[in-house]
């Protein structure tokens, strides 16, 4: 398997992925998309994993900030992650994050925020968010599925407030 950033060729097979891996919906191709149109796009962190020349995972990370009073710290957020339905359970999607998130340290990055699976994503070292201050007042979720990873030492006891996730989340 070679995991690579996700170039321009890719955004067709891309979709689809995502499409299937989404209980065949297209909501978060559909969000993809607008993140790719953002200012909160990272083309660097936004990685695909191939299988003899087929796109069979794909992750994005985007630009998102930590508000707290006056003060704004720019941190990232991680999602979608997909993988196909016939490559599922197979480590494909962690070995997307581990590189994800390899890339978002090298980067300079402090903290990497998600919403996701509360038994799937703690195994990568993430945590409850809320249990370091850190509050998400744009979505209404659990708050075991409000996690965040620190790739910076100090930056969870250092940051704290409300996760503002990019505008494309919020919508067309």
């Amino acid at each position: 398997m070679n995991i690579r950033t996700e170039n321009e060729n890719d955004f067709k097979e891309v979709f689809q992925l995502n499409y299937e891996a989404f209980g065949k919906r297209e909501d978060e191709s559909k969000l993809i998309e607008r993140i790719r149109e953002s200012e909160d796009f990272l083309p660097e962190l936004t990685l695909v994993a191939e299988e003899k020349g087929e796109i069979v995972g794909h992750i994005v990370f985007s630009k998102a900030n930590i508000i707290n009073g006056e003060d704004k710290t720019e941190v990232l957020a991680l999602g979608p992650v997909a993988v196909s339905p016939v490559y599922q359970k197979k480590g494909i999607g962690s070995k997307l994050i581990e590189e994800g998130l390899k890339r978002s340290k090298e980067m300079g990055f402090g903290l990497v925020f998600l919403i996701g699976h509360p038994t799937y994503y703690p195994r990568l070292g993430f945590r409850q968010a809320g249990e370091f201050g850190f509050t998400l007042k744009q979505f209404q979720v659990p708050e075991n599925v409000f996690m965040v990873y620190e790739l910076r030492e100090g930056d969870l006891e250092r940051v704290a407030g409300e996760l503002r996730y990019s505008d494309a989340f919020l919508g067309s």
